[in-house]
């Protein structure tokens, strides 16, 4: 055997990131080890931040074989003076101009992307932890990412603005054939934002010229001329009560009622403009000649919409926005379409500006009528509770560096987890808002927040002295001081504004300036912001909080904002708080709402007694 021949397999030559020869740049011009490792290498992808050793050791072998494939592959005067540098120094003395001819001969070191790669390997750290955060952990996500959303992709990432945006989808391109994926055409590198002049006509394809049957939100949107309902046959000619020449300019003075409520007036221009989108598209009818065939066929259209008229969550800007998201309405959400709807076409009729409403001749779709609507099996236990709140205040006195954000999250939890606020209502409450009121006989000092709820209904929460803590530390990292007088901030906000000409314009800044981005902050979140705060902050709980079983895990992977809602809800009854107490701070209209919460107390205190109970038993028959 020993004289047989044998096959050898080489392995394959070692190749380097553009991160890795950005390092070793760093290192020949005599930058610390230290301050390369903070600004190349992802500390949670790598070891290099508690050993900063070992990417000592890796820099010099990654030098070592770019000068032997510079030896290989470059010209004989840098060869012998390599080899020189060898035989004098027993290794390669580098220069910074030595490394530039180095780096140009040895290109066979060079990797090439692929979409298994990490997005920590050819981006910087800031850049690569921003789209992690994200979800976006490799290349080929990257792809599918920018696909999916189109030109505006990099709004749904934080902190990635245009000019970052364009430069990575332009790598991208650049490097199609070794990642095997394609960023999709109508991914432009261009600017993808429409301006506020800009209007996109839609139209049933093939019926009306001009019509080029793209979709486009209420904002943005035009009609053919024929199709705006100027002469719809639901018209009543005689002395209209609103200045409306079309549909456009009756649904746009309609849902101008609702100026002081954000979220209603969102909630009902989502369902007139995809009542007009399929009237316009799909039914080639102007909004003001529907009938009640019509709506029929709407409501029938709203249990299935048509996949052109779905899509993923995009901003309203992009050309990839749908009306519908990809899973369709659920009955409930069918049912409340239908009833907005009827009520819109009702005040249309009471302003003169319609002869009748044919929604009224439409039933409401059918829905099963739950026991139980609330999902408050979704409450944390008391346990689990009080090891996330040490959790959040630890990573927030921690000096990471994402310390300030564990701050606000914590926070923005607290506010709902102690006082039972909904999200929206936590994102939008001001300081102002907020007053300590004196012990008063048996009645300890109390912070209080008046907080605006649904139904415009004001009432009052209490505050822990916790959440208040954290509250300070929070003001602190936005520059405010939470104790001035006249303090009237939002109590949440966040602490960067993005360059985005859209934040910039929502914090009161100059969107043409080139200014800091960290100033004292007084707006605070949007609720979808608190929203991904929170998810960020459960995500990062999942991986770090130690010893989780497996059912705590569960149960933190499906805590959403409302579940901690329902969390004071469940608690402060477990506590013996009186129901109409627990009434008045979480705002429900009805005392049986509440009672919901005694039901599930109930359940749980069963179902630890039979775990009691049955443990006993065990015991007993050893």
């Amino acid at each position: 055997m020993a004289n047989q021949p044998q096959q050898l397999t080489l392995a394959p030559p070692r190749t380097y990131s553009r991160t890795e020869f950005a390092a070793l740049r760093a290192r020949v011009q005599g930058v610390p080890i230290g301050k390369i490792t903070r600004l190349y290498f992802d500390s949670d992808t790598t070891p290099y931040a508690e050993d900063p050793e070992q990417l000592e050791q890796f820099l010099r072998a990654m030098r070592d074989d770019l000068v032997q494939l510079a030896i290989l592959h470059g010209s004989s005067v840098l060869a012998d003076h390599l080899r020189a540098s060898i035989a004098k120094h027993g290794s390669a003395r580098l220069a910074t101009v030595t490394l530039q001819m180095v780096e140009r001969a040895s290109t066979l070191a060079v990797a090439a992307p692929q979409a298994k790669h990490a997005v920590s390997l050819w981006f910087r750290p800031l850049i690569a932890r921003h789209l992690s955060a994200a979800g976006i952990g490799t290349l080929g996500d990257l792809v599918a990412w920018a696909n999916r959303r189109g030109g505006s992709w990099w709004r749904s990432v934080p902190r990635i603005g245009f000019g970052r945006a364009r430069v990575i989808v332009a790598w991208l391109r650049r490097h199609v054939d070794t990642l095997g994926v394609t960023v999709a055409a109508d991914v432009d590198d261009s600017a993808p934002l429409v301006t506020q002049g800009e209007c996109r006509v839609i139209g049933p394809p093939g019926r009306t010229s001009g019509a080029s049957g793209q979709l486009a939100p209420l904002e943005r949107m035009a009609l053919p001329h024929a199709l705006t309902g100027e002469h719809g046959t639901n018209r009543l000619p005689a002395f209209p009560y609103i200045r409306a020449r079309h549909d456009l300019d009756a649904i746009r003075t309609y849902l101008a009622g609702y100026a002081g409520q954000a979220a209603t007036q969102r909630a009902y221009m989502r369902e007139l403009e995809r009542l007009m989108l399929w009237a316009i598209v799909e039914r080639g009818v102007a909004l003001s000649s529907l009938t009640v065939e019509d709506c029929e066929a709407y409501k029938a259209f709203l249990a299935a919409p048509a996949d052109a008229f779905t899509g993923p969550r995009v901003s309203r800007t992009s050309e990839r926005w749908r009306p519908f998201a990809p899973a369709g309405l659920s009955p409930d959400s069918q049912r409340y379409a239908v009833r907005a709807i009827r009520a819109a076409f009702d005040w249309l009729v009471d302003v003169r500006y319609l002869a009748g409403n044919p929604w009224r001749a439409v039933r409401d779709p059918r829905t099963v009528k739950r026991a139980q609507k609330m999902k408050i099996d979704r409450a944390l236990p008391i346990d689990l509770w009080t090891r996330l709140r040490v959790f959040l205040a630890d990573r927030g006195d921690s000096a990471a560096l994402q310390a300030a954000r564990w701050r606000a999250a914590r926070a923005l939890l607290l506010l709902m987890g102690d006082s039972g606020l909904r999200v929206a209502e936590a994102a939008m409450v001001s300081r102002a808002a907020l007053e300590w009121l004196p012990a008063d006989g048996d009645v300890p000092p109390t912070w209080l927040l008046g907080v605006v709820g649904k139904g415009d209904k004001e009432r009052f929460v209490p505050v822990s002295e916790e959440c208040i803590v954290a509250l300070h530390a929070h003001w602190r990292d936005r520059g405010l001081d939470f104790d001035a007088p006249a303090a009237s901030a939002a109590l949440v906000g966040p602490l960067v504004i993005p360059r985005t000409t859209k934040a910039r314009k929502k914090f009161g800044l100059d969107p043409s300036e080139e200014g800091a981005t960290t100033v004292p902050l007084q707006k605070g979140y949007s609720v979808r912001g608190a929203r991904g705060l929170s998810h960020w902050a459960m995500c990062q709980v999942l991986e770090q909080l130690p010893d989780l079983s497996e059912s705590e895990r569960r149960h933190l992977a499906r805590t959403s904002p409302h579940a901690l809602r329902h969390t004071f809800g469940t608690q402060s009854v477990a506590a013996d708080m009186p129901l109409d107490v627990v009434q008045r701070i979480l705002g429900h209209a009805s005392l049986q709402t509440t009672t919901t919460y005694v039901t599930a107390e109930r359940r749980r205190m069963r179902a630890e007694g039979a775990k009691y109970h049955a443990r006993l038993i065990r015991s007993g028959s050893k």
